[in-house]
């Protein structure tokens, strides 16, 4: 692990240099680690795909102890100290979710551009999308927008040079080598190749947001005629 300065408020914890699953998981258990019993001065944490952004109050941090000109290496003491010794948290097992996607048409309006970038036909294209296996590495960007590892790399295709004014939610995505799902209409330049019914931000349950770090994700194929009656259904 690497501790470097963020500006003069600001630690980054960097767990790794990969997006994998190891990575994930270093990063998770850092974070709750931390987060379980917040060190002095400490007043957010932000996970990442592969590191931990911890953001101090200097004026707390000096109350606390701190030396006004060793700040940094006082508090990445402290962390280290407490990532060597973590106190006991509970285990979060991550889900398995099911997400159908009616792909391509109009609900994936990008996915002949992915499957030309590919070499491959647009069912081909489907077809391994919707076989692979992905991780919630990190939840942002908007409320329940799902940052997804596990793209097969043939997919990985370029994000648009100019974004759409307005993604519909629901929107299956690709963006460079990552995958994701927009929960709201937003603006954005990730390649759509499909879309879901399903509600990823639902602000009157407890959580709103439908996906999480450390969830799975399968997709699967649904037709025009599924993704109505499952879109009345929600």
């Amino acid at each position: 692990m690497q501790i470097v300065p963020l500006g003069d408020n600001a630690l980054v914890l960097e767990m790794g240099e990969a997006i994998d699953e190891s990575t994930h998981r270093r990063v998770q258990s850092a974070w709750r680690a931390l987060a379980a019993e917040p060190l002095p001065g400490v007043g957010e944490l932000v996970p990442a795909y592969t590191t931990v952004t911890l953001f101090y109050d200097p004026v707390r941090l000096v109350q606390a102890g701190a030396p006004e000109a060793a700040m940094v290496e006082w508090l990445g003491a402290r962390v280290r100290e407490r990532l060597k010794s973590p106190p006991k948290v509970d285990k979060v097992k991550g889900r398995v979710v099911d997400v159908p996607v009616c792909y391509g048409g109009a609900f994936g309006p990008d996915l002949a551009r992915v499957a030309a970038q590919a070499g491959l036909t647009p069912e081909e294209v489907v077809r391994r999308h919707a076989r692979a296996a992905y991780l919630v590495h990190l939840v942002g960007f908007a409320p329940g927008f799902p940052y997804l590892g596990g793209l097969p790399r043939e997919l990985a295709t370029p994000r648009h040079a100019k974004p759409r004014m307005a993604v519909p939610p629901g929107s299956v995505a690709i963006g460079g080598s990552q995958a994701g799902i927009y929960p709201l209409a937003t603006p954005g330049g990730w390649n759509l190749i499909g879309r879901t019914p399903l509600r990823l931000f639902r602000p009157q349950e407890d959580p709103p947001v439908l996906l999480r770090a450390g969830d799975q994700v399968r997709f699967r194929a649904i037709s025009p005629e599924e993704f109505a009656a499952q879109e009345e259904a929600t």
